[in-house]
C-alpha cells in the first residue's frame, strides 16, 4: 500500500502544503486549523506513507461539505489531573483535538514523568505517528492509538470474520540519538485493509499465531484508544447524532525518559541496538538492508524534501477532483 508509485509527478512540499491548506479553508476550517491538518497530511507524503497523506484531503473535505464533521469546533478540556487530560473534539476531525491532548500530555510528563492525554468526540486522527512523534521530539517515549465503535470487517453469510477484526492505527515512537529514530507507526491487523479474499483467508490456517496476535493487538488497542477514551459514553452517541463522522476517540501516553534514566544513557543504548541490527542481521527477504521501523521513512523524507514528493496516479486523481470541486489550483504544473 505504501510502496513508492511506479509513475508519478514531483510535487514541491510548500506548494502541496498550500494547496491542501487552502482546500480545508474552503470547506470552513479556520486558517490555523486548516494548516495543522495540511501539515500532518503532507508530512505523511514526505515519509512515503501514501495511505495517510494528502490524498485523504479529498475525502475529509467531502465529509465537512456534507455536514458530517464540525468545521468550527469549540475544543476544550473536559477534565484534567496532574498526569492526565481529557479533550473534547466537539465533532471535528481528530487531528486538532489529538494534537491538543498530546501537547498537554507531554507538558505533564515533563513535570511528573508520565502522563496520559485523551481526545474524544471527534473523527479520524490519521496516522497515530503524528502524535507519538511529538512526544519523541520532546524527549519522551510516545504511545498513541485510536479506537472507534464501528469497525470494518469482511463479512459472509455467517457474519464478520475474526481474522479481519478491525485495524486501528497505533504507534510507538522513541527519542532519537545519532541513529535514525525507531518509530513503529502501523495498524494492528496483520493484513492491510485491501488484502481481502480467498488467497488471504488461506493464511488463517497456515500462520494462525500471526492472526491471533493481530486479533489481540486490535482488541487491546480498541480498549485503550476507544473504551478508555470514551467511545461507549452517552455523550459520544449524542455528538455522533449531530456530527455522524465523529465516531472516534484516541489516547496518547508520554513517558519522559530522563525521569527514569539519564537521557544520554537511553539514547546511547538505543543507538547501539540500531547499529547492531543494521550491521549484523540479515535483511528480510526482498530487501537489501536490515533496518528497524522508522529508518525508511526518515530517508524518504530527506529525499522528498530535496527532490519533491513522488505523487502517484491515485494522489493525482484525488487532487484533481478536489481542485476542480473547490476551484483551487493544482500544486504541480500540468504538462
Amino acid at each position: 500500500m505504501n510502496t513508492p508509485p511506479d509513475t508519478y509527478v514531483r510535487v514541491d512540499e510548500a506548494r502541496l502544503l498550500a494547496f491542501v491548506t487552502t482546500c480545508f479553508e474552503k470547506v470552513g476550517l479556520d486558517p490555523d486549523h486548516a494548516a495543522l491538518v495540511g501539515r500532518y497530511l503532507v508530512n505523511s507524503d514526505l515519509r512515503g506513507v501514501r495511505s495517510h497523506g494528502s490524498r485523504a484531503a479529498n475525502g475529509y473535505c467531502r465529509v465537512f461539505e456534507a455536514g458530517r464533521l464540525n468545521p468550527n469546533p469549540g475544543i476544550h478540556v473536559l477534565r484534567e489531573s496532574p498526569a492526565s487530560v481529557i479533550v473534547d473534539g466537539d465533532g471535528t476531525l481528530g487531528y486538532l483535538p489529538m494534537t491538543r491532548a498530546a501537547e498537554q500530555a507531554i507538558a505533564k510528563a515533563k513535570e511528573f514523568g508520565i502522563a496520559m492525554g485523551i481526545a474524544r468526540h471527534h473523527g479520524h486522527i490519521g496516522a497515530a505517528g503524528h502524535y507519538a512523534r511529538m512526544a519523541a521530539d520532546a524527549g519522551c517515549i510516545g504511545f498513541c492509538v485510536q479506537g472507534r465503535q464501528h469497525g470494518h470487517a469482511t463479512r459472509d453469510a455467517h457474519g464478520p470474520k475474526l481474522g479481519y477484526f478491525g485495524n486501528p492505527p497505533i504507534c510507538f515512537a522513541f527519542p532519537r540519538g545519532q541513529e535514525p529514530p525507531v518509530v513503529l507507526d502501523a495498524a494492528t491487523c496483520i493484513l492491510a485493509d485491501d488484502q481481502r479474499g480467498p488467497e488471504f483467508e488461506a493464511l488463517f490456517e497456515q500462520i494462525p499465531a500471526a492472526f491471533f496476535k493481530s486479533i489481540g493487538y486490535t482488541a487491546t488497542a480498541t480498549l485503550i484508544g476507544g473504551a478508555l477514551a470514551g467511545i461507549g459514553l452517552q455523550s459520544a452517541r449524542e455528538v455522533e447524532r449531530k456530527w455522524p463522522a465523529a465516531a472516534s476517540a484516541g489516547t496518547i501516553l508520554a513517558i519522559k525518559v530522563d525521569h527514569v534514566i539519564p537521557e544520554a544513557d537511553f539514547l546511547a543504548e538505543a543507538d547501539r541496538m540500531i547499529r547492531e541490527v543494521r550491521e549484523t542481521y540479515e535483511p528480510m527477504p526482498g530487501t537489501d538492508r536490515a533496518l528497524l521501523p522508522g529508518a525508511v521513512e526518515e530517508e524518504r523524507m530527506a529525499l522528498h524534501r530535496a527532490e519533491g514528493i513522488r505523487y502517484g496516479d491515485r494522489e493525482q486523481e484525488s487532487a484533481r477532483e478536489l481542485a476542480a470541486r473547490l476551484d483551487v489550483p493544482l500544486p504541480w504544473d500540468e504538462g
